[in-house]
């Protein structure tokens, strides 16, 4: 080969190398770039990860991880996650029944204690009824020698015969009902107040019960002591405590609370009404349970009023909107809304001492957050059930 020849060669060779080396510093170059960007993309996530959760909650990081995300623009991930979940492990109608029922853990107030009401026993879609099944029980602490909660357990659904609803009813005659804003819902207003059962409330209170969906998902009124969080919407379900200490669920002719209504809360259309379903009830309205539609069968709460002005609080695994519609209807309810959802949310625990002392875990699912929840700082807003005023005020006590 002629010297010119390798000449050429070696040059060639030299110029593919420097080309392939500048190749490698423009990969290098928009990797880096590449990298900064989503650097600075994740920087404004990561502070605002970091700061929620080193916020005290009685929620565990687990599910308030979870609200992070959805919360960022990670609705549909949790979705799609939550609606696979469920579809998997959704219960299978049929099947064996039960032969006893989970037990009522009884109240504390002494053999002298008693309701000055009991409500009628629920019936149990499944005859025969076992034992104990549908029959109101006095829980948590009696008031003056007379017990103001009480709670039963019934099956709801001869198809489902598995599947246990857990009830609780709360004389309005013996208690205040308050309703406390959380951190993040309703996610405006001031004052926050102490987003717990405050500690000078503590000797008076009864039981906690978790209240109905964030805003972004139900765009429900919130007001408190005249103050509203949220704006109020014609037509929806709205539970409603008044100035002389009655309560009543209604649905809503518009404007915002008068100067007699001490709390409202809204959640979604009515699911009862005169005793009867709401007709335009179904199983695959987005309404009900935007998150993950009606067909799947998750925990479900809900409150509704008897007959005599007192509250009922229903909940329930496996529940569609109209079992739980039919559940309300069975335990006494007239009137009733649907609550929060998922096996997290739904809560409802009493007292059976004085200064939230010998709680009660009520509802059985495994996800939330305890017998603590609502005793320390809460995401979420809530109820609690005090024993009354002696004073007669029956605004909502943040102190």
């Amino acid at each position: 080969m002629s010297a010119e020849r390798r000449l050429y060669r070696s040059d060639a060779a030299r110029a593919a190398q420097r080309a392939r080396r500048r190749r490698q510093v423009r990969r290098r170059r928009i990797t880096l770039l590449v990298g900064m960007v989503l650097l600075l993309l994740l920087v404004p996530a990561t502070i605002s990860y970091a700061v929620r959760m080193d916020q005290p909650s009685s929620v565990p990081w687990t599910i308030r991880s979870v609200e992070w995300v959805r919360d960022n623009n990670g609705a549909w991930i949790v979705n799609l996650v939550e609606r696979t979940y469920y579809s998997l492990t959704a219960p299978q109608a049929g099947g064996p029944g039960l032969s006893t029922l989970p037990s009522v853990v009884a109240g504390s107030g002494g053999i002298g204690a008693k309701s000055a009401y009991t409500p009628p026993p629920v019936e149990s879609a499944i005859s025969p009824a076992l034992a104990g099944e549908g029959v109101w029980r006095p829980v948590g602490r009696s008031v003056a020698g007379v017990y103001p909660i009480r709670a039963t357990v019934f099956r709801n659904e001869a198809a489902y015969p598995r599947i246990v609803t857990y009830a609780a009813w709360i004389d309005h005659s013996l208690t205040q009902l308050a309703l406390y804003p959380g951190r993040t819902e309703p996610p405006q207003g001031s004052p926050r107040g102490p987003m717990m059962v405050p500690d000078g409330q503590r000797s008076r209170l009864l039981a906690v019960f978790n209240s109905g969906f964030k805003y972004a998902d139900g765009h429900g009124g919130f007001a408190v002591n005249g103050r509203v969080y949220a704006p109020f919407t014609a037509g929806l379900g709205t539970l409603v405590g008044y100035n002389d200490g009655c309560l009543d669920i209604v649905r809503w002719s518009g404007g915002s609370p008068s100067a007699n209504v001490v709390y409202a809360r809204q959640n979604l259309p009515m699911i009862v009404d005169n005793g009867q379903p709401n007709p335009s009830l179904n199983n695959n309205g987005a309404q009900w349970g935007i998150t993950l539609g009606n067909a799947i069968r998750v925990w479900r709460s809900g409150v509704g009023v008897d007959a005599r002005g007192n509250l009922i609080y229903v909940a329930a695994p496996a529940q569609t909107v109209m079992s739980l519609a039919s559940a309300l209807i069975r335990a006494g309810a007239v009137r009733a809304l649907e609550f929060d959802m998922n096996v997290y949310w739904p809560t409802f625990n009493y007292y059976r001492l004085p200064g939230a002392r010998s709680p009660v875990k009520y509802l059985p699912n495994s996800q939330h957050p305890g017998i603590t929840r609502y005793l320390t700082s809460d995401d979420r807003d809530f109820f609690a059930v005090y024993t009354r005023d002696e004073t007669g005020n029956f605004t909502t006590p943040f102190k």
